[in-house]
């Protein structure tokens, strides 16, 4: 008798035990999926399969994101200093070949970069990053002075704009007057990915034919409200960017999510910049 109790106790035992681990099995699950979900962002650079090449013991700190956030857009601005610098001499020189190549060949070899970086996900990003940055630096630098050239004043102008829009998306942000919710990160990405492709398309007919986007570039009331309209949707984005860092602080992210974070904001920084400089081009004509 005392055997068959003793079985029947182990049985018990042993079934509470598979029990017990399907639950949390199926907690850890859930939670994995819910992490993945909490981590989506309208930014092109973080997919659905994002995480699946990122890993790490270490966890994301809004510290460390912050930190590698300061280096890359350090490392644009002095390269776009220097860049500014050389398009100067270039100008005095009568040299427009230089201007151009570190425009366009700064534009395109930054978009290369990015691809990759989509791509290949590269579990530890920073040189990459870093590469990005001295492209982008090259392309605002000299796109800066040309802008400068014809209108005296607007880099500082579009610089106090970005920091003043930036400013303004986090206190938004931090007071919760707008969420990155799912729906929201749905329709941003929506729309910055329907802008890339506009600008994709006006490039290739810039190269390719004589025409351009009707009223994308124009001066006239039309031309302003669709560059009013892009910035707006450029300042959006970075709501759903600090979304993704608040939640990979939150949920424990690997450490080297804090370069995509870095990543994110950086490119969408660079974006505002340069639709704020054609917005005020546009009103100063």
């Amino acid at each position: 008798m005392d055997g068959l109790l003793n079985n029947s106790h182990n049985t018990i035992k042993n079934r509470f035990k598979i029990t017990n681990n399907i639950v949390r099995l199926t907690r850890d699950l859930l939670l994995a999926g819910l992490i993945k979900m909490r981590y989506t962002t309208s930014n092109p650079v973080m997919t659905q399969n994002f995480w699946s090449n990122i890993q790490g013991q270490n966890t994301m700190t809004l510290q460390g994101t912050i930190g590698k956030l300061a280096y890359l857009l350090g490392v644009v601005t002095v390269v776009a200093f220097c860049a500014a610098y050389v398009a100067l001499d270039a100008l005095e020189a009568g040299n427009a070949g230089v201007i151009n190549g570190m425009t366009w060949g700064g534009l395109f070899g930054g978009i290369v970069v990015a691809v990759i970086l989509m791509i290949m996900r590269p579990e530890n990003p920073a040189i990459l990053m870093t590469i990005y940055a001295v492209m982008q630096g090259l392309f605002v630098g000299s796109l800066s002075l040309i802008f400068e050239t014809f209108y005296q004043g607007i880099i500082l102008q579009a610089a106090f704009g970005t920091l003043f829009i930036t400013g303004s998306m986090l206190f938004i942000y931090s007071s919760r007057i707008i969420r990155p919710t799912p729906t929201f990160n749905k329709v941003i990405g929506s729309m910055v990915f329907s802008i890339m492709m506009l600008y994709l398309v006006s490039i290739m007919l810039y190269f390719f034919t004589p025409f351009q986007v009707p009223y994308l570039h124009s001066s006239g009331p039309l031309g302003i409200g669709i560059t009013v309209f892009i910035l707006c949707i450029a300042a959006l984005s970075l709501i759903s960017d600090f979304g993704f860092i608040e939640s990979g602080v939150k949920w424990n992210a690997p450490k080297n999510a804090e370069w995509w974070g870095a990543f994110g904001v950086l490119v969408t920084i660079i974006w505002i910049y340069i639709e704020m400089v054609r917005l005020l081009s546009k009103i100063r004509d």
